[in-house]
């Protein structure tokens, strides 16, 4: 959807009229500052429990947050005695049965075990600053065996109360899929394709939300183009010292609402924007065009008891004229993701996660589109050294039909993708 400036500034009085929840990766800090076990917001260690849900939704904070603060004795400064910082790592070791398939040439290569070691190692800090406002971040030193760069991911400001309204109101980077189930706190290795397929984790922006009695809303812009573009300001001419991290004059806009029902959470999640269209051969290359896009998704939650919690979500995609130089059509595909984790004990935790997605009418377009099709069955077992230190096995079985080349590129499903393994992930 493409919004003027006019329009942004009416969009955001609407909002206002509209509590965002920032579930955080595990943060050993707040436990430090606190002085209280990782147990009190995870029930297994990333997964909140209900009380750690709380703690999110109340801006990530408890009401002596100035207890361990230094003044000077200036009744406005409140700033942490100690720098509020964590650490998460992860190392695994993995066997996998997958290829790496040049789609122009059909060349590839494989390697059927590997050392993932680190696999991850991420830096995090947040506080309160004031009685309304928190910061959180965190940063990528080394993820997917891309070492030697540094990559911020999560990186916001929170007001949970602005101009008095009961509004709240989140300006940074952060994932729209949040607004549903956040990544960052699942048990299994394996992610929520749905969200990555559809193009809804990160991208930078504006949240407001709100609670209207039984139902929680959530509505927002971002700029629709992820967190790594950026451009030059010129003018034209000589350089001036300022960037755009917007490539274009279009914002996405997004929302939910969300109740419960019985015993069970529901939402309702919409997205309407731009995106860019491809082109080139298979697909790879970036078109020249700004498309529409948009998303439609349900979610539903709950427990069974107080071991085992189920969750389930359902994304419906169209994007029009999506392909330059094809069909002057619109692509439809849906997909999503259910799983249940059962945790008996303080020390075991077991994860039941289901991926699906049908790539529909993006189906033998001869391009790298037609991956989207997915159908994988995970089962993933952690054993909890500390409450900050587990080790982790997970089996994944690729359910989906190995296919053969049917067009003039080597796309679509062709190779399994089955894995195995195990290793360790610590927050401290």
């Amino acid at each position: 959807m493409t919004v003027s400036f006019h329009r942004l500034i009416a969009a955001i009085g609407i909002f206002l009229l509209a509590g965002v929840f920032a579930d955080a990766d595990a943060m050993p800090a707040f436990a430090r500052k606190y002085d209280m076990s990782c147990a009190a917001c995870h029930s297994a260690f990333p997964r909140l429990n209900q009380f750690g849900e709380h703690f999110a939704a109340n801006n990530m904070r408890l009401p002596n947050w100035k207890d361990g603060t230094m003044s000077g004795g200036d009744e406005r400064l409140a700033l942490p005695k100690e720098l509020p910082l964590a650490v998460r790592a992860q190392a695994y070791m993995q066997a996998r049965q997958a290829d790496n398939i040049n789609p122009l040439d059909g060349s590839s290569r494989s390697a059927t075990t590997d050392f993932q070691s680190p696999y991850l190692i991420k830096l995090l800090s947040s506080a309160p600053l004031s009685d309304h406002i928190t910061y959180y971040f965190y940063a990528i030193f080394a993820e997917k065996g891309g070492n030697g760069e540094v990559v911020v991911e999560d990186a916001w400001f929170q007001h949970d109360d602005i101009f008095g309204t009961g509004t709240s109101l989140m300006l940074g980077q952060f994932q729209i899929s949040d607004l549903m189930f956040p990544r960052e706190v699942r048990l299994p290795f394996q992610d929520y394709m749905a969200y990555r397929l559809a193009g809804i984790t990160y991208d930078r922006g504006v949240l407001f939300g709100r609670d209207l009695g039984p139902v929680e809303a959530s509505l927002g812009l971002v700029n629709g183009n992820g967190v790594s573009s950026s451009f030059d300001l010129n003018s034209p001419g000589l350089n001036r010292p300022d960037n755009m991290f917007d490539n274009d004059n279009s914002k996405t806009a997004f929302g939910r609402l969300g109740t419960d029902i019985g015993p069970v959470n529901v939402g309702l999640f919409g997205l309407t924007g731009k995106q860019r269209s491809i082109t080139g051969p298979a697909g790879l290359d970036e078109g020249l065009h700004n498309r529409d896009k948009e998303v439609w998704g349900l979610d539903a939650s709950g427990s069974i008891g107080p071991d085992i919690h189920w969750y389930a979500q359902f994304l419906h995609n169209r994007w029009d004229r999506f392909i330059d130089g094809g069909p002057d059509r619109d692509y439809e595909w849906s997909g999503g993701f259910a799983g249940v984790d059962y945790i008996p004990n303080d020390r075991w935790a077991y994860s039941l996660l289901y991926n699906y997605a049908d790539a529909n009418d993006l189906d033998d377009t001869d391009t790298i589109y037609e991956g989207i099709d997915i159908n994988s069955l995970t089962l993933t077992a952690s054993y909890y050294f500390m409450r900050n230190v587990k080790g982790i096995a997970e089996l994944n079985v690729d359910l989906q039909d190995k296919e053969d080349k049917t067009g003039q590129y080597w796309t679509g499903h062709l190779s399994r993708e089955h894995y195995f393994l195990f290793g360790f992930d610590a927050a401290f």
